[in-house]
């Protein structure tokens, strides 16, 4: 039989001062415990809420370049939609349909007014009537300086005969042939001719410039009625509407035979081979936007870059109108009146703090924040610069690194400290 060791047992009684060291463990224990347990309670009964952190969404302040942008809605339209317009009164015979392609120069529609055509008329018959007499003043002018020239030269032979005659009396009046009364008779007959012959010189010259003024003049009333003539022929050519463009037909506003005004509206017509963003610009952007501006459209395909080419002048129901021109080649795929969003980038702001963007900028008015301090969101508060779509930036009240509820601070109620959970 095997014997145990219970006789080999020794009760060995502890040293008093190993149970005093024993004994302060424990008490200092116990006080440690006491005083974490009373800093919770603390921080817990100084808190008004008390949030589980799986609620919220904390982020880091940092530092860095912020790009400040706006983010709109658009659809894709064609960059050239010309409307065309009737240029009178009159009756439309359509020679397409909505959803026809057409070639630039293509008749789209014949208008028929009669006024236009019989003013056309009657600026052509004017035009005849002034180019005859045009002709027939020609012909009178050159009759007129061939009568004038007449006299002239018929003054001149005058002069030339009243000349030979006195110099004839002088080469005898000094033998004594003629009688003194005689030869001074010859001599006033020849300054009588030469008067005449000099005034009917210049009567000639005033005849001549009389008959080009009022040719001149005639000419002048032709041109002013070929210009007439021209418009009137301008107008009736432009009663064939033709396309202006490459494209289709987008929407006709009349039915064939269809009497309208002037400037009435008759179709749209389409080009699809260049397209452009429409957006609506929230009308606190206008300010701050302008032609230029480098624009990111995200389409079904990706992203496409462009800028700001077009600004509506006036504000419809808080938006304001722009146009984004697509840079390089424009992308595949795209549709007419396809909806698609594009982010504007109106500046970038280096070395800022930032903070990303969330529902506290609203809720708390971009005045206050909840910065997390040991378990702890303690609202501060704050002062925010420029804002973008994903973040926003920090001018007073936080520093690089604080922790910061940015989502979830709706049911804080704007408490002072609210404990995290």
């Amino acid at each position: 039989m095997i014997r145990d060791t219970s006789h080999q047992d020794a009760v060995i009684t502890p040293a008093p001062v190993h149970q005093l060291k024993r004994r302060a463990l424990w008490v200092g224990g116990a006080i440690a415990i006491l005083a974490a347990s009373a800093a919770v309670f603390g921080a817990w009964t100084s808190s008004e809420h008390s949030v589980k952190e799986a609620r919220l969404r904390i982020a880091e302040v940092t530092r860095g370049t912020l790009v400040r942008d706006a983010s709109v809605n658009g659809r894709i339209v064609a960059a050239i939609s010309p409307t065309l317009y009737s240029t009178a009164p009159s009756t439309v015979n359509l020679k397409v349909a909505a959803g026809d392609t057409v070639k630039r120069g293509d008749v789209l529609a014949v208008l028929e007014s009669p006024d236009l055509t019989d003013q056309l008329k009657r600026e052509t018959s004017s035009y005849e009537q002034l180019k005859a007499e045009v002709a027939r003043q020609q012909i009178l002018a050159r009759k007129q300086k061939l009568l004038a020239q007449k006299e002239a030269d018929t003054a001149e032979i005058d002069r030339l005969s009243a000349q030979r005659t006195l110099e004839r009396y002088e080469s005898v009046a000094q033998v004594g042939i003629i009688a003194k009364i005689d030869y001074q008779k010859a001599k006033d007959a020849l300054n009588s001719a030469e008067i005449r012959a000099r005034h009917a010189s210049q009567a000639a010259g005033l005849e001549s410039d009389d008959v080009q003024l009022a040719l001149k003049t005639k000419i002048n009333e032709l041109e002013r009625q070929r210009l007439s003539l021209a418009n009137a022929q301008r107008r009736v050519d432009e009663l064939t509407v033709r396309a202006p463009v490459d494209g289709f037909i987008g929407t006709l506003n009349v039915q064939n035979r269809m009497v309208v005004a002037a400037n009435a509206p008759l179709m749209t017509l389409v080009d699809l081979s260049k397209l452009e963003v429409e957006v609506e610009v929230p009308e606190t952007y206008v300010a701050d936007i302008g032609l230029g501006m480098n624009a990111e459209i995200t389409l079904p395909s990706g992203t496409a870059t462009g800028k700001l080419s077009a600004l509506s002048p006036e504000v419809v129901k808080n938006q304001v109108l722009a146009r984004i021109r697509f840079d390089g080649e424009q992308p595949k795929g795209l549709r007419q009146s396809q909806r698609v969003s594009a982010r504007l980038l109106i500046e970038e702001r280096p070395n800022v703090l930032m903070l990303p963007r969330g529902p506290f900028v609203e809720s708390e008015g971009g005045r206050h924040a909840y910065v997390v301090q040991d378990g702890i969101a303690v609202r501060t508060p704050i002062q925010l610069g420029a804002t973008s779509i994903s973040a926003v930036e920090i001018l007073s009240g936080l520093k690089q690194g604080d922790k910061v509820v940015v989502s979830g601070t709706d049911t804080f109620n704007n408490a002072a400290r609210v404990t995290i959970n």
